[in-house]
């Protein structure tokens, strides 16, 4: 199976080139397209990405910022692998996982699998309590609306069948892509697997952007898609 990469980045000009370098040196899978999306960045990252000369690599670049969501769909529309994954290009999660968050797909057993930081088993930064808190309130609150049970939904690591997350039809711009692909997933019953990853987590000072406005913006996201569908 072809794996298609899609890598969101917003000014990681510290990151980025490491991060697709590190993904295109992954032994597993052989057969991969990365494709970095440039979410509208400000400083050097679209110029880093421009210096890569790899094999299977390619830049799709916004005219402004405009969210995850937005930059995983304009990933989406350039992946032409069997399998997408969706990797930040932040360094806070390692392509050393890529055998787990893809052998149930591979293996037929999953249409999507999510790595989670909370499974135990992997290796995980400690910090950000609060961070923790919210998302496990949130995860529960998805679960109740999905009637999955997952530990880690706002992960920022999945997994997905093209062809299954190609019939989705995806809104959310920024950050309610991860509650809203999860509703409706969800709803076209879709088997979901969930992995142990490891997770380098950074602080607000080494580039972390996602902050309590998120957190409500995903609240809102999970009871519209929960409720209305």
């Amino acid at each position: 199976m072809k794996v298609s990469i899609i890598m969101p980045v917003y000014n990681e000009e510290l990151t980025v080139a490491e991060a697709v370098t590190g993904v295109a040196a992954a032994g597993f899978p052989e057969d991969k397209e990365i494709i970095a999306v440039n979410d509208g960045s400000t400083d050097k990252t679209l110029e880093k990405l421009r210096a890569l000369k790899l094999s299977g690599f390619t830049i799709v670049s916004l005219p402004k910022n405009l969210g995850k969501g937005a930059a995983v769909r304009a990933g989406l529309e350039k992946a032409s692998g069997d399998v997408v994954l969706i990797q930040d290009g932040d360094l806070e999660y390692s392509p050393k996982n890529y055998p787990e968050m893809l052998k149930p797909i591979f293996e037929g057993r999953a249409d999507a699998v999510y790595g989670s930081r909370f499974l135990g088993g992997g290796e995980h930064r400690v910090h950000l309590f609060w961070h923790y808190v919210v998302n496990r309130m949130l995860t529960t609150l998805s679960n109740i609306f999905t009637n999955l049970n997952l530990t880690d939904m706002e992960v920022g690591f999945k997994a997905f069948r093209t062809d299954i997350l190609k019939k989705i039809r995806l809104k959310e711009d920024r950050f309610g892509f991860e509650p809203e692909v999860t509703a409706k997933i969800a709803k076209l019953n879709c088997r979901v697997y969930e992995v142990s990853v490891s997770y380098f987590g950074r602080s607000y000072e080494e580039g972390k952007k996602i902050g309590w406005k998120d957190g409500v913006s995903a609240l809102l996201c999970i009871l519209r898609y929960g409720i209305f569908g």
